[in-house]
């Protein structure tokens, strides 16, 4: 539920695919070659996969909060091999996500106006940090491969604390090592879980981008803004700091 907030904000979260990454256009792909590779190459069967993590083949995206875009690797090995012993699992946990880190890089696509969006950002005086249901090693490659390491103080993955997004760990795991009160911070992202991990942690602001796979009716009963995407952003912190109370 939407909370009124009047914490000045001094650092901001953002997730990954979908707010920072296209996440169709990124991820699509490697997701189909996935699900070939589980289906050992029925064509058929892969695309079932994809279908039921959350890929919608008439609207050509995958749908919010779906496993593809709002889980781990964790859960679409669970979901696409329910038989795999434990340790079959963490093993083809270990494969996917090698893959994820190599490809997710190798052909991430940077939301439209990205770089400058971040650097205005920078300029303005925030600290700014990344925690994705990707790994930590996947983020820090897209990064790397889009330019942005530098403009970034924290990177965080699934695999960088106890429990993923929307539990609160990875936002207090920004906190703790920017020195900034939860409060003080603004999580962005483009799935419900994003915005929920922002209230469970008690953060500052909660703000949902419309650049990913969710509606504003997702998104709207969680967030404190709704923006088209992270492009808004720097302008509507200024307005937001401008008109708070003295």
């Amino acid at each position: 539920m939407k909370t009124a907030r009047s914490s000045r904000i001094r650092g901001i979260l953002f997730d990954k695919d979908g707010t920072l990454v296209d996440f169709n256009r990124t991820w699509f792909g490697i997701t189909m070659e996935l699900a070939q590779k589980a289906a050992d190459g029925d064509e058929v069967r892969a695309r079932a996969l994809v279908e039921a993590g959350g890929y919608d083949w008439e609207m050509e995206k995958f749908r919010g909060g779906s496993v593809v875009a709002a889980g781990t690797i964790h859960d679409i090995v669970d979901l696409w091999h329910p038989e795999l012993t434990l340790e079959e699992k963490r093993a083809r946990i270990r494969d996917y996500d090698d893959y994820a880190v190599r490809e997710g890089s190798r052909r991430a696509v940077g939301i439209d106006g990205l770089q400058v969006t971040l650097e205005a950002l920078v300029k303005q005086g925030f600290v700014l940090g990344i925690a994705t249901n990707d790994s930590e090693a996947g983020a820090r490659a897209t990064a790397e491969a889009l330019g942005l390491t530098a403009l970034f103080s924290v990177i965080i993955g699934y695999d960088s604390v106890a429990r993923a997004k929307p539990h609160a760990d990875q936002l207090h795991l920004f906190a703790a090592r920017t020195g900034l009160a939860p409060a003080a911070i603004a999580m962005v992202g483009d799935n419900a879980h994003d915005l929920e991990m922002a209230h469970a942690a008690g953060a500052g602001l909660a703000v949902g981008v419309l650049s990913g796979n969710s509606t504003l009716d997702d998104l709207g009963p969680l967030s404190d803004a709704i923006l088209g995407s992270i492009v808004e952003l720097p302008q509507y912190l200024a307005h937001r700091e401008s008109s708070a109370p003295a």
